[in-house]
């Protein structure tokens, strides 16, 4: 049985076990209370699907906010293995599997709401900020650092809940436009028991890497017998092998007017036509491990005090080869003449070409990861029957590196035929050319990088109860942090005085996989050589190949420096009467701004870098937002409830289009830069929105949401003259940069959620949301519909649930300028749970059962920008608690 054939045999027969086991099974929604009190820990008493569904339509119908809520249906075991997951099963939430840079993974890392970019939301981690680290290269420096956070740092078995608030309070921390995700851990004082042992073991197998691999992770939680005192600690330890086959085309460059090709034919002029296409194969090994602790202690009647931490970090280490064709070098600078071109919608779909302008691209990254920690400390105290005084300080800290990055290309030979085939993969063929064995150097780079965010943070919150038939308690408070992010790019080398003349790596006859690109489709090659990731590091350590000087090689362009330093006040007064409550506040914020971009030239320079001279320079600023929001409830019947929202928001700009400085590709003559001027994100939100609880457990719900964004940050292109390092001259580069603007977003929001037949469920919900510039542009993150369906089975000793996600198009930003588009795609996930003992269960979770290929496109569907297949993920194991 040859390998494919095996491959597809262990899909069909987990396909079938799947089928077999599963009914399906149920997700958890909702939120105890607005803004402070819905981060406040709940205690630990839901176990199983139905019973965390009543739960969190408990916490929905008492919250004064428009609010949603996921609830682990047991200790350490969320509806969903992966947290991003488990959040997209609400309505108006959205996931992505990446960033931007590094193109689409099988696992979601990004959340967004309501049709916005993963940016214009805030996440929080039991209230306060969590600085996190992206292992991605390109999400470190140049134009992808962003605010939005990696939830890939975050095992789903730490969570207790996450509270996703779509309409803000003032006491809620500022910084999403479109909501804020808090997450939940639990506290030991919480448990009902004094002693609480939990852990479990599982299996994690990708079809597509043919790798299992273990995850582990455990629970201590322990209380004295009067509940004043308690410690909890958990730790957990992940292991996952990634591969990855896609086809990437990395841009499109116009066909210059005075090419040989365009004089030649006159109608080329203008056309657009692919930089690169290549055959990718990502290949990863990652690591996840940490824990947490929660220290608990209550030492008289109203006082409370609790310190607690996090730490989680991410190996990362991988390889991506490219195969590369690359048919703008091959009329702009090669000066060929395309045969038999085929122009489609302004592109150059298809030629043919006597030469190949490209290479192949060996990137080997050894030492790529992120970390993140926290420590908080936070109290409360009840002064007296009126007074409550409740207090945080802590500090966050994540960081993202890449070191010893080695950047090895080949040349290759022959000729070069493609055709672009539109949302299927492209054709691409090297007549005369040898796919099979590496060719002679053609560059070499590679280096370090690491971007590193932090912030210190103090608040102090209070609350006087009044004595009114209507408004009953004020709330106020304060809050400052200290927050700075840096880019950092020390080294970015290139071949040294014998690299181009010692031999390349050592190849041992190491192939593509036999099944590449099977799960693509359009009958691409496997036939491509690939070096091993030991013989590039290898070779790129042997003195002379690269030129290692730090002060040489400083990439000063990539980097920047932004720190801001922020202090908030804020009044709200809750009221309320038998059948309606609400609260009114407003908060205010000073944000003081400090940006570092390294400008070139300047008439004291630091001298030294290839890059040329440059001086750091600082740019300040402070502004100033006073948020207004009002939140209204009101029980029209015992069973309907009816909600409006009215409020005033802003989210700051991602760091990276906030720093200044230009980071180039010098082979797809394209980059990013920021503009330190850019002004926040603000807009002004209303909610609208109706809920019926017609049964028990069940709930069938409508909203309507605007969001009239006054300043929102788009994306445009613009050409510049910059220094190209590997043509050692000035070209002209297409660079994407930032730019405030206004624009909109609306949508409605449908929701059913039913039981019956006893053990059965259903769980239905519908996001539509069309978001859009003042000049017709399109929103980033937008898709204007979004479905889940889920359903589940439950009984005393087995639970299943099947899942099913539909996200329609999106875009997803602008990359070696041009668009991203990602194009609609379905998910289905399902889990199964058989109860072997009271304290042992067999838990079993496929992630992307339907293998789906995830399809990007840039201004038309004419212009494919990528394909990637991830296969499926499965995992097995047990869950053993006492």
């Amino acid at each position: 049985m040859n390998q494919g054939m095996a491959r597809q045999y262990k899909r069909t027969a987990i396909a079938g076990a799947v089928a077999v086991c599963a009914m399906v099974s149920g997700q958890s929604w909702a939120q105890e209370n607005s803004g402070q009190a819905a981060a406040e820990p709940q205690t630990v008493v839901v176990t199983g699907v139905r019973a965390a569904l009543e739960q969190s339509l408990r916490q929905k119908r008492n919250a004064d906010a428009v609010v949603e809520v996921v609830t682990a249906e047991d200790i350490g075991k969320m509806p969903d293995k992966n947290v991003a997951d488990a959040i997209q099963r609400l309505p108006g939430v959205n996931t992505q599997s990446s960033a931007g840079g590094e193109g689409g993974f099988g696992e979601n890392d990004r959340v967004s709401l309501r049709g916005t970019s993963p940016s214009l939301q805030q996440t929080l981690f039991n209230g306060h900020a969590i600085s996190t680290g992206d292992w991605f290269v390109l999400n470190q420096i140049g134009g992808n650092v962003g605010r939005s956070s990696s939830f890939s740092l975050l095992p789903s078995e730490l969570v207790g809940s996450i509270v996703v608030q779509k309409s803000p309070t003032a006491d809620l921390v500022e910084g999403g436009v479109s909501g804020a995700i808090n997450v939940i851990t639990r506290r030991p004082l919480d448990f009902r028991q004094p002693l609480t042992v939990e852990g479990s073991i599982q299996a994690n197998y990708n079809d597509l890497s043919d790798q299992a691999e273990p995850h582990l992770s455990g629970l201590v939680s322990w209380k004295n017998a009067a509940s004043t005192f308690g410690v909890l600690v958990q730790g957990f330890s992940e292991k996952a092998t990634v591969r990855r086959d896609g086809q990437e085309i990395l841009g499109y460059t116009p066909i210059s007017p005075t090419s040989a090709a365009a004089v030649a034919n006159p109608a080329l002029r203008g056309v657009v036509v692919p930089t690169f296409i290549g055959a990718s194969l990502f290949e990863q090994t990652k690591k996840r491990q940490g824990g947490a602790f929660d220290i608990e202690a209550r030492p008289a009647a109203g006082l409370s005090v609790d310190l607690n931490g996090f730490y989680s970090k991410l190996e990362a280490p991988h390889q991506n080869t490219n195969w590369l064709a690359a048919p703008a070098n091959s009329i702009n600078s090669m000066n060929l003449i395309p045969a038999n071109p085929v122009v489609r919608n302004g592109t150059l779909v298809a030629a043919s070409f006597e030469r190949n302008a490209g290479e192949v691209d060996n990137i080997y990254r050894p030492d790529a990861g992120g970390e993140s920690w926290y420590l908080d400390l936070n109290g409360k105290w009840r002064v007296s029957d009126r007074l409550t005084l409740s207090g945080k300080l802590g500090k966050t800290h994540g960081v993202g590196w890449d070191r010893d990055d080695v950047y090895y290309q080949n040349n290759v030979d022959g000729g070069m035929v493609y055709a672009l085939n539109g949302l299927s993969p492209a054709s691409v063929s090297y007549p005369g050319g040898n796919t099979a064995s590496p060719g002679s150097t053609a560059w070499a780079g590679g280096g370090d990088a690491q971007s590193v965010d932090q912030e210190k943070y103090a608040q102090l919150d209070g609350q006087w109860r009044l004595d009114h038939p209507t408004l009953q308690a004020f709330r106020f408070g304060a809050r400052w942090t200290d927050h700075h992010r840096t880019a950092e790019h020390p080294l970015e080398t290139r071949p040294g005085p014998v690299g181009f003349s010692n031999p390349g790596p050592v190849w041992t006859g190491q192939m593509y996989p036999s099944d590449f690109a099977n799960d693509l489709g359009g009958n691409l090659s496997s036939n491509y050589f690939k070096y091993d990731g030991a013989a590039l590091g290898a070779w790129g350590a042997v003195p002379g190949n690269r030129l290692l000087d730090y002060v040489l090689r400083h990439n000063w362009m990539d980097e920047f420096q932004v720190g801001e330093k922020t202090a908030a006040l804020y009044g709200m007064l809750d009221f309320g009467g038998d059948n309606w409550s609400g609260n009114v506040g407003l908060r205010a914020i000073e944000t003081r701004q400090t940006t570092v971009v390294n400008l070139p030239g300047g008439p004291s320079p630091i001298l030294g870098s290839a890059f040329g001279p440059y001086t750091p320079t600082t740019f300040k600023r402070t502004y100033r937002d006073y948020l207004p929001s009002v939140n209204f409830k009101y029980e029209a019947t015992p069973d309907l409830t009816l909600r409006t929202a009215l409020a005033k928001t802003i989210a700051r700009p991602d760091y990276s289009a906030l720093g200044g400085s230009v980071s180039l590709n010098d082979d797809a003559l394209s980059g990013s830069g920021g503009n330190v001027n850019l002004e926040p994100v603000r807009s002004t939100n209303f909610d609208v929105g109706a809920e019926w609880y017609y049964a028990p457990k069940a709930l069938l719900s409508a909203g309507f949401f605007y969001m009239d964004l006054r300043s929102i940050v788009a994306q445009g292109t613009s050409t510049g003259t910059y220094y190209n390092n590997k043509r050692s001259g000035l070209a002209e580069y297409q660079i994407t940069s930032p730019f405030n603007t206004e624009g909109t977003n609306k949508g409605v929001e449908l929701s059913w959620q039913q039981p019956f037949m006893n053990n059965f469920g259903t769980l239905v919900n519908f996001t539509h949301a069309d978001g859009e510039l003042e000049d017709g542009g399109e929103l980033l993150n937008s898709s204007k519909n979004t479905w889940n369906v889920t359903g589940y089975y439950e009984n005393e000793r087995f639970s299943a649930r099947l899942a099913y996600n539909y996200r329609s198009r999106y875009k997803a930003g602008v990359d070696r300028g041009a668009s991203q588009h990602v194009a609609g795609m379905k998910n289905v996930t399902a889990s199964v749970n058989v109860k072997l003992t009271e304290r042992l269960t067999l838990t079993f979770d496929a992630l992307n059962l339907t293998n789906e290929t995830i399809r990007m496109y840039a201004e038309n569907e004419d212009r494919p920008r990528a394909f990637y297949s991830n296969g499926r993920t499965f995992y097995l194991g047990l869950r053993g608690k006492l």
